[in-house]
């Protein structure tokens, strides 16, 4: 496995090999099964695998947790060196925003929602590092899990929209056996925290449970999930809503082949996302 820390440096190593077919993992380090379970796809589906490191400024707002963002390059490199991975690619700021750099990706329609209303400009960080990743490393797929689905939905639509010849990948949420889904930030929390962080997933898992039953306003759920969350002291919510897959935009109504319900909270100074997808 090599470890690269320059653009040209990479384009160079993959020049040679641009007729095999390479997998990009897109993480901003400090890995955990989640991001795992997606290094393991790239690297049993293609010839070549790219994981990238770089915690990305640009996706970062000011009161927002960059500098205390936990970082572990070290441990990174053995995890991935273990599974297999060829490449790691992991650049400075200077290097993936140049003095001068002012291009940006924006999607204002599909990110007025959800995380995208609470954090401006997270998507614009997120959309323009992805695109560069994908521009530096002309991969056959890339890999995203389903936790972060509006970024997913997002990055998909550029995609898209970009003519971008690259497949993507989303795959499910990794979980604890307690079922609090996997993030890097779920090291912030106390023990305690941690006991009432799991509310999120199983008011979530109520919710989808009322579907399953033949709820359909989203108006109970939504409020359903909202009461369930605001029982436990120490939580804040953030937002919960349902919305339509394609556009990210709320529906008054599920429908079971393309809805998202997702919902953030806040336990602490620890803020911390999950969602479900109708029907799977």
């Amino acid at each position: 496995m090599k470890v690269i820390k320059e653009i040209k440096a990479l384009k160079r190593e993959l020049a040679p090999i641009a007729d095999r077919e390479t997998g990009l993992v897109p993480t901003m380090g400090c890995l955990h099964r989640g991001h795992m379970s997606l290094v393991s796809a790239a690297v049993s589906e293609n010839d070549c695998s790219v994981v990238s490191i770089f915690i990305n400024p640009a996706q970062f707002g000011p009161n927002e947790d960059l500098d205390r963002y936990p970082r572990d390059m070290e441990g990174d490199c053995r995890m991935l060196e273990a599974a297999g991975v060829d490449y790691v690619f992991a650049p400075g700021v200077g290097e993936m925003y140049p003095p001068g750099f002012v291009t940006r990706i924006d999607q204002e329609i599909l990110g007025n929602h959800l995380c995208g209303s609470r954090r401006p400009g997270h998507f614009r960080g997120v959309l323009t590092v992805v695109a560069k990743l994908l521009g530096i490393c002309r991969p056959d797929r890339v890999y995203f899990g389903g936790k972060d689905a509006q970024q997913a939905v997002m990055v998909s639509r550029m995609i898209r929209d970009l003519n971008m010849d690259v497949e993507m990948r989303i795959l499910p949420i990794v979980r604890d056996q307690d079922g609090l889904a996997l993030s890097s930030r779920n090291r912030y929390l106390s023990p305690e925290e941690r006991e009432r962080a799991l509310v999120l997933p199983r008011a979530l898992d109520d919710a989808r449970k009322r579907v399953e039953a033949g709820e359909r306003e989203a108006g109970v759920l939504v409020r359903e999930i909202a009461n369930r969350i605001s029982l436990v002291p120490g939580v804040a919510l953030e937002y919960v809503e349902v919305v339509n897959l394609d556009d990210l935009q709320p529906v008054p109504e599920v429908d079971l082949r393309n809805t998202l319900v997702a919902a953030a909270i806040r336990v602490g100074a620890t803020r911390l996302i999950d969602n479900f997808i109708v029907g799977e």
